[in-house]
Formats: C-alpha cells, structure tokens, sequence
C-alpha cells in the first residue's frame, strides 16, 4: 500500500504561457477615429438634464423633516416611557415590558441600565437637531 494518495486529476500548468505550444497573439491598438463634426442645428438638438421641480424638493424637505421629528421624539422618549407615565394605567411600556426580554434576558439587564437609556434619548435629540437643521437650511434656501 502506498504512503501517498493516488492523484487521480489531471495536472495543469499554473499559467497558459507556461504550457507547451503556447505562442502568444500580438494585437495592436487601434486607431484614434475623430468625434463627428456637428452641425450647430444638432448641437442644440441634444437633451438637456431634467431638473427637479421646485414644489417636490419642498415636498421631500417637508416630509424629511416631519419623519426626523417623529424619529427623534419617539428614540428620546421611549426610553423613560415606563417611568414618565406611571401614573397612566394604559401607559405604554415598551421599554421596560418588552417581548424581546423573554427570549434574551441579558438584553434586559442592559436595557434597565440609566447610561444606555441616556445613550439612546441622546441619539433621540441629536435625530430631532438634525430635523431642525434641515428646517433653517430649508429656509435660508427659499430666501
């Protein structure tokens, strides 16, 4: 029996320069063809770049603006929702009741921490700056 496993594919050369027979093929560049004149009658005929009209870039800035606020607000105060309306009996507690917890228990212990809810209300305002921003750029824009 023999130490070594039989080969059984066949070998190839790393590259084709390296296997016999080979000759490589010369090509050479091609020549340089000049544009086409153009007649002044098909240089104004070319199409020109559509702009975007002013009510739809009010439009996107409106609803930028209105979904950053909505964000912002809802990231600053789902946090500390448990606490803030305890005295609710319908009050929402996401943060502090949340199905997730059940499946991920160290997720929870995180969760409850003070420094990752101010963390989290943290990227709330700075989503509701950015909001107001946009709002003063916007603004500056139409003046």
């Amino acid at each position: 029996m023999p130490s070594q496993p039989e080969s059984t594919s066949p070998t190839f050369p790393a590259s084709p320069v390296s296997a016999p027979g080979f000759e490589p093929e010369v090509v050479s560049a091609p020549a340089r063809v000049s544009p086409p004149s153009q007649s002044p009658r098909e240089v104004h005929a070319l199409p020109h770049p559509q702009r975007i009209p002013p009510w739809l870039e009010e439009v996107e800035l409106f609803l930028r603006i209105t979904l950053q606020m909505n964000i912002g607000l809802a990231v600053c105060f789902l946090p500390w929702s448990g606490q803030l309306f305890s005295f609710l009996p319908w009050a929402p507690r996401f943060w502090d009741q949340n199905p997730l917890y059940l499946y991920f228990p160290a997720l929870a212990i995180y969760a409850a921490n003070g420094a990752v809810r101010g963390i989290v209300s943290g990227l709330g305002l700075l989503t509701l700056w950015f909001a107001v921003q946009d709002a003063m750029r916007g603004r500056m824009r139409r003046r």
